[in-house]
């Protein structure tokens, strides 16, 4: 049995995953979205560049020859190489298990090893900004398998991050954590004992077993499915023995807020959560009591915003707005679009000056980031106080007001699955904002305009599933005045 860097990654995210890669039919994973492909392809990318402007020795090997790979990698460190980049770290360490791990970089400094007088230390080149608890175990684990190879373990280990540059990893504390780590997953692996299913929203969505995973917690209706459950509570959840919804619909708020894990009102809303789901139906927060039909304001004329954005090249290509004319009774779109990047200036100032044709239109939008953006952009382009400022008092998060004073039953908070619930549906099922992100990228390359058609037809979908969430929950509201 071998336990790779890539096991040991997964195993720290999730145990599931780690068992799934080694004893499921690799038949039924999923095709990883295009998404996903470019940014793996971005991964590659970022490293070559780095590597590239620094000189490296590159082991010769087939993919997945541990074997071979190790042998070319021992025969670079004993010849002192300088920095040997994909190289191939193969030890029998733990457990009687063959350990490979597959280091960014494997860097020569001045020290005392079995090579002579010098030893190498492992660099890990991450996309991320942060050096999080799964790189930083990752490259302790390199660390621990030089020790093997090289008689010292090395004097440092090294992530190198996107925007913080490198990073120094603690050794002293990580090695013991890695080795345990380490054995707790080669012990599952040796029982072949299967992790339970946990449904985690985004990590769980990237990985090639979620449609399986998923489907196994529908089946169980598993309490992880609901919104509010992480990790941590569930933890404390199995210890109470509150399982299923049924119990945890039935539990009594109180006795959980004893504990840190739901401070803040916590364990109530968690508790109306499964309650909701269990009946099928919404449910009044307490909050929602204090609110009125007047924190949803209401015009003969309303806005409905949504921004489609670039983050690689820090860009926000499209500033769609739904012009609902309850007067009229008319809806039409109004998308103002970057087509190419530089022309993000002027499809900000294009929708600025559109907004501002309807100065008493309350404008509504999902979440937080409609806000950030139009105060970055306002620094961004200078744009005068007085035309975005009285733009933005106009603005309505109606995130916000649901998570304030509905409890519904969704597995999720954001706008797809509350509108999908209230019986929305998008034009092209599968779209999301991380495609949009994909098809722009195409566009830009091959100037095939079925890209932003593509595009337009999603953000339209957007404004149009916040307005039907927003009368949704003024409808909500004015039957509880």
């Amino acid at each position: 049995m071998l336990l790779t860097t890539e096991l040991l990654f997964y195993y720290q995210r999730c145990q599931r995953r780690t068992f799934l890669d080694v004893f499921a039919n690799p038949y039924e994973r999923a095709r990883p979205s295009d998404f996903l492909v470019k940014l793996q392809q971005d991964i590659w990318a970022y490293k070559q560049a780095i590597v590239a402007a620094q000189g490296y020795s590159q082991p010769n090997y087939t993919k997945d020859d541990w074997l071979a790979g190790a042998k070319a990698t021992l025969e670079l460190m004993q010849q002192g190489a300088e920095r040997i980049y994909q190289g191939v770290l193969l030890a029998e360490g733990l457990e009687n298990v063959s350990l490979v791990g597959t280091p960014d970089l494997l860097v020569k400094e001045s020290g005392t090893s079995c090579f002579g007088d010098w030893m190498y230390f492992p660099l890990d080149i991450k996309l991320g900004k942060r050096p999080k608890l799964d790189y930083q175990l990752i490259v302790a684990y390199h660390a621990l398998l030089l020790a093997f190879l090289q008689g010292v373990l090395p004097s440092k280990a090294l992530l190198l991050l996107r925007d913080k540059g490198e990073y120094s990893v603690n050794l002293s504390q990580r090695v013991p954590e890695v080795k345990k780590l380490a054995s707790a997953c080669i012990q599952m692996l040796k029982e072949q004992r299967e992790p339970e299913v946990f449904i985690s929203r985004h990590p769980c969505s990237l990985c090639h077993w979620y449609s399986s995973c998923y489907a196994l917690a529908k089946s169980e209706r598993h309490i992880s499915l609901l919104p509010g459950v992480t990790a941590n509570r569930y933890t404390l959840l199995r210890k109470l023995n509150l399982t299923t919804i049924e119990a945890l619909a039935a539990a009594d708020p109180t006795k959980l807020e004893i504990y840190p894990e739901f401070a803040n009102k916590g364990a109530q809303q968690l508790v109306l959560q499964a309650r909701a789901f269990l009946e099928n139906r919404a449910l009044a927060t307490p909050e929602a009591f204090c609110l009125s039909v007047n924190d949803l304001p209401v015009s003969s004329v309303e806005l409905y915003f949504d921004i489609e954005a670039e983050p690689e090249l820090n860009l926000n290509y499209l500033y769609g707005v739904l012009v609902v004319d309850r007067q009229n009774n008319t809806e039409k779109f109004y998308p103002f679009l970057a087509e190419k990047p530089e022309d993000e200036k002027v499809a900000w100032e294009q929708f600025l000056q559109f907004v501002c044709q309807y100065p008493l239109a309350p404008i509504f939008h999902f979440c937080e980031y409609e806000v950030q953006t139009v105060k970055r952009l306002a620094k961004r382009y200078y744009t005068p106080s007085h035309w975005w400022k009285p733009v933005l008092k106009r603005f309505t998060d109606v995130h916000a007001l649901v998570t304030r004073s509905v409890v519904m039953p969704v597995e999720s908070y954001a706008l797809k699955s509350l509108a999908r619930w209230m019986g929305f549906e998008w034009r092209n099922f599968n779209a999301d904002g991380a495609q949009c992100v994909i098809w722009y990228e195409r566009w830009l390359a091959t100037s095939d305009r079925s890209f932003l058609e593509l595009i337009l037809r999603y953000n339209e979908d957007d404004c149009r599933a916040t307005y039907i969430v927003k009368d949704w929950l003024y409808n909500f509201l004015k039957t509880m005045q």
